[in-house]
């Protein structure tokens, strides 16, 4: 696939009011997580697209993350295909964290990004 033409964002930019999808995996997710995020992993996003629209409510734009950018810039392309406005966010997770932007973890202990 090629996503020369797919719109991204930096992590900084994500407005904190902004409708963050988290599709890694639930091990990644309770790691550590941006507090606000819809958590969907990759592999039940298609099973799971009813809580996404209803999230997204009518044409509100949509920040997709991952760890490092890839499988999220595969779920904004098909986030864009289903005529949902979606931007990768450049750097997944890891560029969220080494920006300052905060994280939490279902644990309760030291959030990170795995």
């Amino acid at each position: 696939m090629h996503f020369a033409q797919l719109p991204t964002v930096d992590a900084v930019s994500v407005p904190s009011d902004g409708l963050l999808l988290d599709v890694r995996e639930d091990d990644e997710w309770a790691a550590g997580h941006a507090e606000s995020a819809l958590h969907l992993p990759m592999s039940e996003l298609v099973a799971r697209f009813g809580e996404l629209t209803e999230a997204a409510g009518d044409g509100r734009r949509v920040h997709v993350v991952c760890r490092v950018g890839g499988r999220s810039a595969q779920v904004a392309q098909y986030l864009l295909a289903q005529g949902i406005d979606a931007v990768n966010v450049d750097g997944g997770m890891l560029a969220w964290e080494a920006a300052g932007r905060p994280l939490v973890a279902d644990s309760g202990d030291q959030a990170f990004v795995l």
